[in-house]
């Protein structure tokens, strides 16, 4: 098979989920009916976010049970920094091991300033990944503007946790922020083979009412370009739809999104 099929034959193997966080004002309001209506639009895999963390266990086989059901799975879960400090883990591992997840994801940083603070977040993730890999997990980070944006004696922040994070650790991009942050997601996941297992398909467009609010495919991503990049090097595993608002309801919007994505790679 030629390079091209090939790697157009893994391109379609490669699933499209939800992040939650998309349709969060329904998640609040029916846990198990969003889910549902979610799968039934046709996505796979769904990204339960912070919230996920205060249920109970009964909850977290309930939603299971659902998503064997369905048909669909978790691969990821967002969490807040405080979960990765060592007597807050053990909960998220178990929850992360009912729902059958793979990565437990840091979804944002605490405050942090200078070298010594991002390389202690380093050692920080990198003890969590210690803990998880002992029990089949492993930890994620999920990046913002500020780690592509900021310099800390002339590097990113985001190239000081890759350089001083273990290669298993998933690199989760956010292609939105990375874009918007004025940085080529292309060529990051090109320096970082094997470690963008997962990317945020959040979209982005400079000017007044844009922003994060463009659906999918609406902004200036160089989708193709990275979904090559992602397939051909970054080792992606699956994509997630991420939408922080939109013109639309959230429901509406997650579906307009998926049926964009469909088009987009035929």
């Amino acid at each position: 098979m030629a390079p091209l099929a090939l790697r157009a034959a893994a391109a379609a193997r490669i699933p499209m989920g939800l992040e939650l966080y998309t349709v969060r004002d329904q998640l609040e309001k029916d846990l198990l009916g969003t889910v549902r209506a979610v799968a039934q639009m046709g996505y796979g895999i769904v990204e339960f976010y912070a919230p996920y963390y205060d249920w109970t266990e009964t909850a977290a086989k309930q939603v299971r049970a659902l998503m064997d059901d369905l048909g669909i799975r978790c691969n990821s879960t967002h969490n807040n920094n405080s979960v990765f400090q060592p007597g807050s883990l053990q909960k998220a591992i178990d929850w992360n091991k009912i729902l059958g997840a793979k990565f437990v994801v840091m979804a944002s940083p605490p405050r942090i300033t200078g070298l010594d603070g991002w390389k202690s977040l380093a050692d920080l993730l990198t003890r969590a990944d210690d803990k998880l890999k002992a029990v089949g997990l492993h930890t994620g980070y999920h990046n913002h503007e500020p780690e592509f944006r900021a310099t800390v004696d002339g590097k990113r922040p985001i190239e000081i946790l890759a350089a001083n994070t273990p290669k298993d650790l998933m690199l989760q991009l956010d292609a939105g922020t990375c874009v918007a942050a004025g940085s080529d997601p292309v060529a990051w996941i090109r320096a970082n083979p094997g470690r963008i297992r997962c990317i945020h398909c959040k979209d982005w467009a400079p000017g007044d009412g844009k922003g994060y609010k463009v659906l999918f495919g609406e902004g200036i991503s160089p989708w193709a370009e990275i979904f090559e990049a992602a397939e051909s090097v970054g080792g992606v595993e699956y994509y997630l739809m991420e939408q922080e608002g939109s013109r639309f309801p959230s429901l509406e919007t997650a579906q307009r999104c998926l049926a964009a994505w469909k088009q987009m790679r035929g």
